[in-house]
Formats: C-alpha cells, structure tokens, sequence
C-alpha cells in the first residue's frame, strides 16, 4: 500500500487538472513485445489518465459500429442534453454475432459473378439472357461502343464485382462480335497479349478479364497495337478488364462505373416475375434497407432470385430480410480464403486494421496495419525477415477492395478538433463481422492479432487505444472466454495504469453491445483480493454504473470499507481517488438524482463512505460544460439551479452535501478551493453569479458556517494577484446574516 502524497489530504479527492495534464505522455513509438522496433515505453512516464477525461476520449474516438457516442449513448446528465451523461444501454446490431441463420446464397448469378477460370465460347442462350437484365449507363455505354468499333481493342478499368466482365460480354454482343470467346492471360505478360486473340477458334469477340501487369512490365500501347493488327486480320474485338491502378504505359483505360443496385435488382425482379410483382417487391422495407447498404450488383442480382423464391412461397419471409448480413459475412468470408489470390496478406491485414479503425484517419489504419502486416508475416513464416513496401499502395484500389470509402471529417483531440482524411467501409456492419470472422474463422491468426493489440496499448494516441479496446470488446461479444483470457485479463493485471485502461474500456464497451456477464466479473473484480483487478472494475462502475446506480454505489461502498479496514494508517491513495472518480462520474450522469439520493441516505454510514461521498461530490463540483473552457458553467451548479427553480430533489441535496464538505476538516480547503473558482466564473457570466447567489445563502445555517464563506468572499484574491472581483462583494450581501 502506497500513503497519500505529501500535502495531499487522507481522503480520496484527486486535484483537477486540464485536458491536457489529464493526458498519459504520448508516446513516441508504440514499444513492441516481440524485441521488433522501440523499446517499451519507461515506466515512470506511465500516469493514470483520470476518469472524466478518459470517459470523454472514450466517447470521441469509439467507432460508430457500437453507437457510442454524445448523442447516442451518453445520454442527459446534468446539461439536459449530451456531452456529460453517463454511459446508458441503447440498440446494437445484436444479429451480427449470431451467425447466419440462412442458407448461403450463392452469389453468381449470370454475369455478377468472378471471371471465368478458363478458356472458353460463352453460349448465345446465356449473352441473350444476360442482355435483357443488363443495366449501365446508355450514354456510358455508346461511347465504349464506339470506341470499341474504331480501336477494336477496349481496356475497361473497374472494381471487382462492379459488372466490368459483364458490361465486356454485352459490348460485344451490341456489337454482333459473336461468337464471344473468354481469354486466360498465360504466363508471357501483356507482350504475348496479341497471341491471346489466335487460334483455331472462329471467334470474333474476346474477353480478357482481371488482367495485372505488374509495375515492371506495365500494359503498353504497343501491345494493343499488336493484338488490334491480329484481330483486324479476324474482323474481331478484344475488350480487356483490369482494376483501377493498374500498371499501364501510354494506354488510356476507359472507366467502368457500376450501376446502382437499385436499378439492377428492378430490373432483375422484372425478368423474372410480372410487373406488379415485381412493384410489390419493391415496396418491401426489407428491400429498402438492403438498398441502403452500399450491396455490389451480384449481390443486387442474387438478392432479385431471393425475392423470386419469397413471392413463389419457396422462401420465408426472415430469409428475406436477412439476405443484406449473410451477403456481407460472404464477401468477409471471400476476402480471408486461402483460395483468394487477388488479396496479399498486405491487403488482409488492410482489412483488419480497418475494421478496427472504422471512421479513422487513414494515413493512421495503414500505418497500423503494416505493423500488423510484419506480425502476421512472422506467424506464416517465423525464419523470414518480415518486409513491408514503402510504396506502391494504390489507396483507390485498397479502398474500393475493401468496399470502403474515404472522406474528410474533424477528429477530436486534445488540442481541439483538426479535420483528417478517414476512411470507413460503406457498410457499417462490416467491421463487425470482419472481426468476428478473423477471430473465430482463422484461429491462426490470433497469436499476431494479440501481439497487435497489445502494441496497440502501448501507444501514446488516445484514438489509437481506445479502437484496441474496440475491437477487444468485439472479440469478447463473439468469444467472452479466449478474449478474456487472452487479452483483458492480461491487461487488467498489468503494472502499467495504460494497459488497465484498456482493460476498462474493453469491458465497457463489451458490456454496451450486450455482451452477457460484464456486471458479474465487475463485482468479482471489486470484491477480489487483486488491487490491479480492483482499480479496472472501480473505473467501469463509474461509466456503466448509470445503468444499476443502486448497485454500482454499493460495490464503491464495499470497496472503500475494505481499504480502509485493511489498512486504516496506510490507505491505498491511488485507489481511493479511482473511488472518488468513480462517484463522480456516477454523479454527473443521466442517473445524477438517484445517485444524489443513494450519497445523502448513505453519507454519514461511517468515515470510508462519508470520505468516498465529499470526494466524489466535490471532484464533481470542479466540471464544467465545456471542459476546454476554464469559465464554462459548473455542471453541479447548474444542476442546482434548474431545481431550485423547478423544485427538484437538487436543490436540497446539493446544498446538504456542500455543507458536509465545507465542515469535514479532511474537505474544507478543496471545497473552497471549488468555491473560489465558482466565484472566478461568476465574475464573467451573470447566469453563474446568480446561480451561485441562490446557492450560497442555502450553505449558511450556523455561526461557522457564515464566518467561513464570509472570510472566503471578503480575502479571495482575483486571477494573477489581483484585488478582490467585484462579484465577491455582491455575493457577500446574500449570505443571510447580512
């Protein structure tokens, strides 16, 4: 047990300090515990970030996914509005964890799905079939068209699954270049293009689909030069397919935009099923929610044979509407086969850091996921020096792989809001199933995930460790056992207050997408003999207490009785200031008037509980509205004042506890330090003076009261030494002896 530090009064009630101060030092380089990179952070820089600053990072850096967020999770508190509440219960895609509970449908339909594998004539029957379903863009596709008949040679650039191959096949067909033969590329690189188009076969169309030249052997014109002479001897046409980025050298590719799901799915249900059907269909609220998800055409079109079966009653309607999830859990399951060649472990890792960073900068994921990169590197192949390529990363062709988007947007930090680039997938649920199916879908991949995370930990970036917490309580949702074992936990028991933090967050966020028995192993915690294990649990109290404020403020009771009763001479100081904060952020929360409640009935139990109170109240009192402005209105004031004026329980509860404080001898010097702040702020803000003039004559009911805060206003110096504000003389006529 450590004792209080010199000049630091016996009772938990930690000093204030401003955002910045309340930061860890940020730490240069993450440390790495492989013996790769910087060494570990030292531990003297190590400081514990204290609980209302960590609750504010928490809330500005956790990703969308989990709906945590000042409007959506923080709700009420003492603003009546949205900055300040307490963590509270809300809705979750629950549904993500839960598996697939529909058959998976394939998702090739005609024309959507991969490339062909081999060589071969595409039957008349299926381009006929695939033209009376085919969508794009007329005006688009009347210039390829001509541009195709002069050049005979036509490189169509375009995302996977945006409809290239088939806009190539319908090209073709438009033209009356049949019969249509689909290419290979062999192993001789674009110069062996022209050889491609020759052959016994009596073709006159030709697709080369998923062409990649790499970077030292780019596409040349002089190579469609070549393969155009061959196909003009033919009276034929070659239409070449690549992604966007591809190595080219003075050749123009002709961009291919998909078109809308909207549009392929109409015209889908309309070739199968009768025009009011196909109406009916349409106007289902399954259809417009899985319109809203950003789905790639092949999906649009398997989703057209879904609802064919749904309106020939072969099919329930939950297949309906569950169709949107497994189409994503496919194309996550795609994304991770072995089989998949199109995705370097680069690109995978890519994936992975995403789905952690989801709504972050992007230049911060691809920085992370290159670290994660090497480690996965090391699992496959521990002899090998794990490489990672400075440049060459397409961030175009990495984002569009990866179904995602990048946008600018102001992320919080604590020298204020500064605008980034980020990037997100256009599916807000992918990251959830990308976790979960790296997690529990590739077991293998969890030794570098882990060692990932942990270096995650170690960074100096708020944003940086709360995303590890993120994806922790992710993992927990879908594996609570491994997760808490692997990671947490390990965490939880750390030296470092850093990796406790984490810890905290991981179960708080775990708990909030209703991850079951977060409370119990909470409570385990509080009422276990490990300290470290102790302080994680006192500090997710104060964030997930508003949801059971009764329960939460007994497991504090019963915490701090313990400490004092191991120790009465010798009281753990660190902990009881986590206690303190914990009541604090219990107090400022949306469950503020039964935690007012619980303090008052309980205050005078015995000397722990009385300590715990005044030091959690009086911490509470030092917040204000806008914690980067030092005059911003006290929240606890506030509070007192809209009660006063509406009747509410605040106005006697807080004036009950302010004169508890003001009378312990172990809270009289910070709570006037608290007072003389208050009156500071006044001086700039008539809403505050009078605030504070409606609370002041409620603290005096005796002789030593009134000589106290009389002393207080009558010698209180103003900022930097100078003489008394004139709103401390204005406040001194309203004590009641004057």
């Amino acid at each position: 047990m450590s004792t209080p530090e010199a000049g630091a009064p016996p009772h938990p009630v930690p000093d204030a300090g401003s955002p910045a101060k309340d930061q860890p030092p940020a730490d240069p380089a993450p440390s790495d515990d492989t013996g790769h990179g910087d060494q570990p952070e030292p531990e003297e820089r190590d400081q514990p970030q204290n609980a209302w600053s960590a609750r504010r990072d928490l809330v500005d850096h956790s990703p969308r996914s989990m709906n945590v967020g000042a409007r959506a999770r923080f709700s009420g508190g003492l603003l009546g509005g949205d900055q300040h509440g307490g963590i509270s219960g809300g809705q979750f895609s629950g549904d993500v964890f839960l598996g697939s509970k529909t058959e998976i449908y394939q998702l090739t339909a005609p024309g959507f799905g991969t490339s062909a594998s081999a060589s071969g004539e595409i039957p008349a029957a299926t381009l006929e079939e695939l033209s009376s379903r085919f969508v794009a863009d007329e005006r688009l596709m009347s210039r390829l068209l001509g541009r195709l008949r002069d050049d005979r040679v036509l490189v169509l650039s375009g995302g996977r699954f945006t409809g290239r191959r088939t806009a190539a096949l319908m090209l073709l067909h438009r033209l009356g270049a049949l019969p249509v033969r689909t290419l290979v590329h062999d192993t001789t690189g674009p110069s062996g293009l022209a050889d491609l188009v020759t052959g016994e076969h009596q073709a006159r169309g030709h697709v080369l689909c998923d062409l990649a030249p790499r970077r030292d052997d780019p596409l040349r014109w002089t190579h469609l030069l070549a393969a155009r002479d061959r196909l003009a001897e033919r009276d034929a046409y070659l239409v070449v397919t690549l992604d966007p980025g591809a190595a080219l050298d003075d050749v123009t590719a002709e961009e291919w935009r998909a078109p809308a799901a909207a549009d392929v799915l109409a015209v889908q249900l309309r070739a199968r099923t009768d025009e009011e059907t196909a109406a009916k269909l349409l106007d289902l609220p399954q259809v417009a929610d899985f319109l809203e998800r950003s789905h790639q055409p092949r999906e649009a079109a398997a989703f057209a044979q879904l609802l064919g079966r749904y309106a020939a009653g072969e099919v329930a309607e939950d297949a309906v509407g569950q169709f949107s999830l497994v189409s994503l859990e496919s194309q996550v399951q795609e994304w991770f086969e072995e089989d998949d060649t199109s995705l370097h472990l680069r690109d995978k890792a890519f994936l992975v850091a995403l789905a952690a960073f989801d709504g972050g900068p992007y230049a911060l994921t691809a920085e992370l996921s290159d670290l994660l990169y090497r480690f996965l590197q090391e699992t496959e192949n521990p002899a090998h020096v794990p490489e990672v390529p400075v440049f060459g990363t397409h961030v175009g062709k990495r984002l569009q792989r990866a179904r995602a988007e990048r946008y600018s947007e102001d992320e919080q930090t604590e020298w204020g809001p500064v605008t980034q680039q980020k990037a997100r997938f256009r599916d807000e649920r992918a990251s959830l199933v990308l976790l979960r199916e790296v997690w529990t879908g590739h077991p293998s991949a969890r030794p570098a995930l882990i060692r990932w995370l942990r270096r995650l930990a170690d960074d100096g970036r708020p944003l940086v460790r709360t995303r590890a917490a993120a994806t922790v309580a992710v993992l927990t949702r879908t594996d609570l056992p491994s997760a808490m074992a692997l990671v947490i936990e390990p965490w939880g028991t750390s030296k470092l207050f850093r990796h406790r933090l984490v810890a905290v967050n991981s179960l708080t966020l775990a708990h909030l997408i209703d991850t079951p028995n977060i409370p119990r192993i909470l409570d385990a915690w509080c009422a276990g003999d490990d300290p470290r294990l102790r302080w994680v649990a006192v500090r997710a109290y104060g964030l997930l207490g508003p949801e059971r404020p009764e329960q939460a403020l007994a497991a504090l009771r019963g915490a701090v009785r313990r400490l004092y009763a191991d120790a009465p001479d010798d009281i753990d100081g660190e902990l009881a200031r986590e206690l303190a904060e914990a009541v604090e952020l219990l107090l400022l929360s949306a469950a503020s008037e039964t935690v007012l409640a619980e303090l008052r009935t309980h205050l005078d139990d015995d000397r722990a509980v009385h300590d715990l109170t005044l030091g959690g109240f009086v911490n509470a009192c030092r917040r204000t509205e806008s914690d980067d402005q030092r005059y911003g209105t006290p929240l606890v004031l506030g509070w007192f004042a809209r009660s006063a004026a509406e009747g509410g329980p605040a106005a006697q509860g807080v004036p009950y506890l302010w004169r508890a404080a003001l009378a312990d001898p172990r809270t009289t010097r910070h709570a006037l330090d608290v007072l003389r702040e208050w009156v500071l702020i006044a001086d700039r803000s008539t809403a505050v003076e009078w605030a504070l003039a409606a609370l002041l004559p409620t603290l005096v009911t005796t002789a030593a009261e009134d000589q106290r805060l009389s002393h207080l206003l009558r010698t209180m110096p103003g900022e930097d030494g100078d003489p008394p504000p004139l709103v401390a003389s204005r406040l001194l006529t309203t004590l009641p002896t004057r």
